[in-house]
């Protein structure tokens, strides 16, 4: 049994994080903070975790953080780098959710999160979490930087296609929607009821703070940089996560073999019959991706097709996915949920 902090536990990836670790048989949570509901008991704010979490939301300049196994950072972007170093100082393991620990250029990450960083020295320790990339390295891992929503989904639709050199790396197209909790749970007009529903658009398409991480991840895994067009967009629904991607072949190889062989012993890939299209609602609630890849009218372009829950694998699942990898238990352990339908 691991004693698991929470810092920032009151937005959506905090709740989720709440469901699945309040389920989890070798987590015992010991605190969650949080300065404005301080006080409060978290079945208050959550009425879902009613009889799970007994506990109350705690300020974090009074909370023990030091004395737990793992430290999950719920928070906005440019909160975890403030306190990570005292934590792993205190021989604590971090899983930051934000993108504190992201990227690895500081120049970089200064320009798109327009602050300067407060522990650079970190970010050449922290490992990208992405199991499916970095399963070793996460497991000896004292920091782990969680991917964000797009940049899992894009990344492991691309995967197979970059590792084998089969595709032109200078062109790669990611067209990819979200539902409207990406956003966060803030308070804003375009997340209103009336402006979300029933409506769709695309935005950042001059640029999104995901780009630098993608174009990162794909660049990694293809060992040379890549050139990517990323084009976001929201779509009237809560949960989920869509990705449409692109690229030119440059060789001809049976594809669909292609993935399902590089994804055979991944617990969490379901990789669709040939002409397959993954749905959303098929991953809702899940740890899941899926992914079907076509060839349309055998021409040179393949069309990737990849979903999932931005709340669970792109978020608080991947997570806790993490911290199973990290603190030797079985990797599905607590997230192997079923997705909810209807």
């Amino acid at each position: 049994m691991i004693k698991v902090g929470i810092v920032g536990g009151t937005g959506y990836t905090g709740v989720e994080l709440l469901r699945i670790l309040s389920q989890h048989p070798e987590v015992n949570i010991q605190a969650i903070t949080s300065r404005k509901e301080a006080g409060m008991s978290v079945a208050e704010l959550f009425p879902s975790l009613r009889g799970k979490i007994a506990l109350e939301f705690s300020d974090p300049a009074n909370t023990e953080l030091d004395k737990c196994n793992v430290v999950f950072f719920a928070t906005p972007n440019g909160i975890a780098m403030q306190q990570t170093k005292f934590l792993l100082d205190a021989g604590v393991r971090v899983i930051d959710l934000a993108a504190d620990f992201r990227i690895q250029d500081v120049s970089e990450w200064e320009k798109w999160y327009g602050m300067p960083h407060a522990c650079p020295d970190l970010l050449v320790e922290a490992i990208y979490g992405l199991p499916e990339v970095n399963r070793d390295k996460i497991r000896v891992a004292r920091l782990v930087a969680n991917p964000g929503c797009y940049p899992t989904a894009v990344q492991l639709g691309f995967l197979p296609l970059l590792e084998t050199g089969i595709i032109d790396t200078d062109h790669l197209i990611a067209d990819v929607k979200s539902g409207v909790s990406g956003a966060g749970r803030n308070a804003g007009v375009h997340t209103l009821f009336a402006e979300a529903s029933d409506n769709f658009k695309a935005y950042g398409v001059p640029g999104h703070r995901h780009l630098p991480e993608i174009k990162q991840g794909l660049s990694n895994i293809a060992d040379r940089l890549v050139g990517l067009t990323f084009v976001p967009h929201l779509t009237p629904m809560i949960r989920g996560i869509h990705a449409t991607l692109y690229a030119k072949l440059t060789a001809n190889v049976d594809l669909h073999a292609l993935y399902e062989n590089r994804y055979v012993n991944e617990p969490f890939i379901d990789v669709l019959p040939a002409g397959g299209h993954p749905e959303t609602r098929s991953v809702r609630g899940s740890n899941f991706c899926r992914i079907a890849v076509h060839r349309p009218q055998d021409g040179d372009t393949v069309v990737i097709l990849a979903v999932t829950d931005n709340l669970v694998k792109g978020a608080a699942g991947q997570a806790v996915q993490n911290m199973n990898l990290m603190f030797g238990f079985h990797e599905t352990l607590g997230i192997d949920q079923i997705a909810q339908l209807p």
